[in-house]
C-alpha cells in the first residue's frame, strides 16, 4: 500500500522525485538567506537561517532539530512581533524538559502505546519516555538531530535532510527524510515533507511550534478564537492514548467547527485540549483559522494530513529557562496545531495506515498563512 499523505506538487505520487523548489509565485525572490552561528552540539556547529519577504515577515530556524525559532509578522497596526514561543539561545532548546518548542518531530509524532508495535510478526520496542509510552520519536528523535541545510534557488526556501539509521530509537529501516521550509510572498510558511525507507517502518512527521499570535501581549492563548474544519476526534484514556474510537465533536466541548475562544469550554475538558482532530478526508485544503483579537493577527492552517493534534500547552509550568526576553511560559501560554496521522496508529488497525514500505514515498504538506483583520 502506497503511503502518500500529501503532495509536493499537483499530481504527486510514488514515482515523483524528492522535494523540489517550486517555481510558482509563492517562491519569488526576496532577500538572500542569512546564516549566523548559533552554538555547537557535540562539537558540530549549529547555524540559524533567516528567511524574509517583502511584506515584513521573517522566519528563522536552526539546523538542530529543524527548529523554528521565530515567525515575525505584523499586527493590525503594522508592528512586527514574534508569534511563537521561543528561547534566547541554543541552551534553551537543549534544556531538560524542553517541550519541543518549534521542532520537527519524528520518526513518529505523538504517542505509541506501551512503546511497542508490530509489523507482520516482528515486534519492535521503543523508548518508553512518556508514562510507559513512546512520545515524539523517543529519547533522541528528529527534534534533537542535526539536519543538513541547503538554501534552494529563489532565496525563500531551505531544504533540510536527515538520515535516520536502521534501529535508531528502536525503529526498523534506514529512513531518508527531507523537509522544505518556504516563506512565500503572501506571508505563508509552507512545510513540505518527503521520506523513503529500505524496510517497513511507521512514520508520522510534524512540526511542533507553539503559537501565541499576540507576540507576548497576552500571557495565554485562551482568548484566541479558533475554528477547525474537523467534525470528529479520537477520544483518549488517562495517558492520552486513543481508545480506538472516532467520535463526533458536535454538542461537546471539543467542537470548533464554528469559531469560538479557546478558553470558552476548556474547563470542561480534562487536562485541557491535547487531542487528535479528524478531518472528513485527507486532502490539501484550508482546515482552520486562529485569530487574536488583541492584535488582529490571523493565521489560517492548511494540510494534506488526515488529522491535527490541537494542544493548549497544558504542561507548561513557568519553569523553563533561557526564554526569549525572560518570558514566563505558564499553562496555556501557547498552542500547537500539529498536522499528523493519528496517535498510536501502529497499534490501531482501524486508523489510516502509517507503515511506509520500500519503494513507497511518504509526503506531507502543511501551510500556516498569516494576515490581519
Amino acid at each position: 500500500m502506497t503511503i502518500v499523505t500529501g503532495s509536493l506538487m499537483a499530481g504527486a505520487g510514488c514515482n515523483n522525485p524528492g522535494p523540489q523548489k517550486d517555481a510558482s509565485a509563492d517562491s519569488v525572490k526576496t532577500t538572500p538567506v542569512q546564516v549566523q552561528p548559533y552554538g555547537e552540539v557535540d562539537g558540530k556547529p549549529v547555524s540559524q537561517y533567516t528567511l524574509a519577504n517583502q511584506h515584513g515577515m521573517v522566519v528563522k530556524l536552526i539546523n538542530y532539530g529543524g527548529i523554528i525559532t521565530d515567525i515575525i509578522t505584523p499586527d493590525k497596526e503594522g508592528k512586527p512581533g514574534n508569534v511563537v514561543l521561543s528561547y534566547d539561545s541554543l541552551a534553551g532548546y537543549r534544556q531538560k524538559g524542553n517541550p519541543y518548542f518549534g521542532t520537527l518531530v519524528g520518526r513518529y509524532a505523538n504517542r505509541i502505546a506501551k512503546a511497542t508495535f508490530k509489523i507482520d510478526s516482528a515486534e519492535y520496542k521503543l523508548a518508553a519516555n512518556n508514562n510507559g509510552n513512546s512520545l515524539h520519536g523517543g529519547l533522541k528523535g528528529f527534534d534533537k538531530a542535526l539536519w543538513q541545510v541547503t538554501p534552494l534557488p529563489g532565496d525563500s526556501s531551505l531544504l533540510l535532510e536527515y538520515t535516520s539509521p536502521d534501529g535508531e530509537e528502536g525503529y526498523p529501516g534506514t529512513l531518508q527524510a527531507k523537509v522544505i521550509y518556504t516563506l512565500t510572498a503572501d506571508n505563508a510558511l509552507k512545510i513540505e515533507y518527503v521520506a523513503t525507507t529500505d524496510k517497513p517502518t511507521p512514520i508520522n512527521l510534524t512540526q511542533h511550534t507553539y503559537f501565541n499570535l499576540s507576540a507576548g501581549k497576552e500571557p495565554t492563548i485562551l482568548n484566541h478564537v479558533l475554528q477547525l474544519d474537523a467534525p470528529s476526534f479520537t477520544p483518549v484514556d488517562a495517558q492520552l492514548i486513543p481508545t480506538g474510537k472516532i467520535e463526533p465533536v458536535k454538542g461537546t466541548p471539543m467542537d470548533f467547527t464554528t469559531a469560538k475562544p479557546v478558553g470558552q469550554d476548556i474547563a470542561n475538558v480534562t487536562g485541557g485540549y491535547d487531542h487528535n482532530y479528524v478531518f472528513d478526508k485527507a486532502e490539501m485544503k484550508v482546515r482552520g483559522s486562529l485569530y487574536d483579537p488583541s492584535t488582529g493577527r490571523v493565521m489560517t492552517f492548511s494540510t494534506s494530513e488526515p488529522g491535527v493534534q490541537f494542544y493548549t500547552g497544558n504542561f507548561l509550568d513557568g519553569k523553563l529557562q533561557h526564554t526569549r526576553n525572560g518570558a514566563v511560559y505558564g499553562k496555556n501560554a501557547g498552542l500547537c496545531l500539529e498536522a499528523q496521522h493519528f496517535p498510536d496508529s501502529p497499534n490501531q488497525p482501524a486508523f489510516p495506515n502509517v507503515i511506509l514500505k520500500p519503494g513507497e514515498k511518504y509526503t506531507q504538506t502543511t501551510i500556516y498563512q498569516f494576515g490581519v483583520k
